[in-house]
């Protein structure tokens, strides 16, 4: 009787040993792929039975939770929706994150282990930390007026301190409310359509996820690039240049819209826009040069993120010199996102060294601790301090004197640059208005704002289409934000 009790025991022992391995066996090493099954709800009931962490700008949230009172408990909403989805992006149970929603989501979610004291402990007993927030570089009062100054029109905005690269304002136009996208009803699929199917894209953010033709703006590029190589010495002696100016290899004739081109000096030319200066500079410095010089102010950098993924801005040194002759004029290929361009100004701003732009100035739990702080980092050197000097005066010339006066502010020191940029069948589209700039308050010793604007449809029944009319006064009005503050 003995035997056969303890044979039942060791039987009962082999099976207990044997529901330990199998428990062992989905806990540890099916874990994941039980975690992962797309039929698995717990841990998306998990994600949104919880508050998401907020969004700050100025220390005002600009994002929220609203208890739906449904399986996915809590929906994102928004303050000023319109005015901050391009920084922001949406958050939706149906769809996604995307932009700074999607870039901060660990954070924001409470999933990042950084929230915890004991990240080792949430992972034994699958507790989940309240969400943190995120707390962005951004100027509210930049912000609005970058947003008011595009209004209906399509454009965006991009500014930044050019001492710490800081982004105080990222504006595009249309916009769209993200809290539309928010629950799981019907509408949200509606909203969704609706907006992925408008002609004008509210849901493109054009500030760094568009590139465009920077026309006339890139002009400062090619001129820190002669300054740089020597090709151009003296900012006041004549260049050569003819007007109009044969592109080399080619019976193509390029000409200017103003008078007084030919032979004009570096400055002149600057003032007034010439193409024809540019264009011959631009073959003067050569292929190799050029995009080294337009490398130095972030041209062809594929890895930018702020944190979200900026588009690459690209200039091309894999053509014959006509084509670089319409590239250093930022025509033919070249492109460049609104923010590529703020940072051109930043540069010339900030003696000619270029700061990695960024939109969030630290994360922190829910207490406020500070999780991760973004430091300061300088991304290149794109030109000479000394060229920065003279690029300064030149664009302080254009605001004073020349293309740019709509954006001079009393009692500031003003540099700007407009740009016209042809697109389109044969330039049949209406042209791309620019204007890139820089502000310094009157006693202050260096500049506190660079911005770019451009305007995708332009006032087409004006003579005067161009960065100076139709762009300059949005970026007046922000940078006028940023100094009044």
């Amino acid at each position: 009787m003995t035997r056969y009790i303890r044979h039942a025991a060791a039987f009962c022992a082999l099976l207990l040993l044997a529901l330990l391995a199998n428990a062992a066996r989905v806990q540890i090493v099916q874990a994941r792929q039980y975690d992962e099954n797309p039929a698995n709800r717990r841990h998306t009931i998990a994600r949104y039975g919880q508050p998401r962490g907020d969004i700050l700008v100025e220390g005002r949230a600009v994002t929220g939770s609203r208890d739906s009172g449904e399986e996915f408990r809590y929906e994102r909403s928004y303050r000023d929706g319109p005015l901050y989805a391009p920084v922001t992006g949406f958050a939706s149970q149906v769809y996604g994150t995307a932009l700074l929603e999607e870039a901060a989501d660990g954070v924001l979610s409470g999933t990042d282990p950084r929230l915890s004291p004991l990240p080792l402990w949430n992972d034994l007993t699958r507790a989940r930390n309240p969400g943190g927030h995120v707390v962005t570089t951004l100027d509210a009062a930049a912000q609005r007026a970058a947003y008011a100054g595009l209004g209906s029109r399509r454009g965006a905005v991009a500014a930044l301190e050019p001492a710490t690269g800081r982004i105080l304002a990222l504006v595009s136009t249309p916009s769209y409310d993200p809290e539309e996208l928010s629950g799981t009803d019907s509408g949200v699929a509606r909203a969704w359509a609706r907006l992925n199917g408008a002609a004008d894209r509210p849901m493109l953010n054009r500030a760094v996820r568009q590139t465009y033709p920077p026309g006339s703006t890139f002009k400062v590029v090619t001129a820190a690039a002669a300054l740089d190589s020597g090709v151009v010495r003296d900012v006041d002696e004549p260049t050569g240049a003819p007007d109009p100016y044969r592109l080399p290899g080619s019976s193509t004739r390029l000409t200017n819209e103003v008078e007084g081109c030919e032979n004009a000096s570096l400055r002149h030319a600057f003032q007034w826009s010439c193409n024809t200066v540019f264009a011959r500079l631009g073959v003067e410095v050569g292929r190799s040069a050029m995009r080294t010089g337009a490398a130095g102010f972030g041209f062809n950098d594929r890895k930018l993120r702020i944190p979200f993924l900026v588009s690459p801005s690209t200039f091309d040194a894999r053509v014959d010199e006509a084509q670089l002759a319409l590239s250093s004029i930022g025509q033919y290929n070249t492109r460049a996102t609104p923010l590529q361009m703020a940072m051109v100004a930043a540069a010339v701003a900030n003696h000619g060294s270029v700061r990695t732009p960024h939109l969030v100035e630290r994360t922190t739990t829910d207490d406020g601790d500070t999780v991760f702080a973004t430091g300061q980092r300088t991304h290149r050197q794109a030109m000479n301090p000394a060229t920065a000097v003279r690029l300064r005066e030149l664009m302080t010339d254009v605001v004073e004197r020349g293309t740019g006066k709509n954006a001079a502010i009393p009692g500031a020191t003003v540099g700007g640059k407009s740009g016209t940029a042809q697109h389109g069948i044969h330039n049949s589209g209406t042209p791309y208005a620019w204007f890139i700039s820089w502000a310094r308050a009157e006693g202050s010793m260096e500049p506190a704002v660079a911005v770019a604007v451009v305007v995708e449809d332009a006032a087409a029944d004006r003579g005067d289409i161009s960065g100076g009319g139709d762009a300059a006064p949005v970026a007046r009005a922000v940078m006028e934000a940023v100094l009044d503050r």
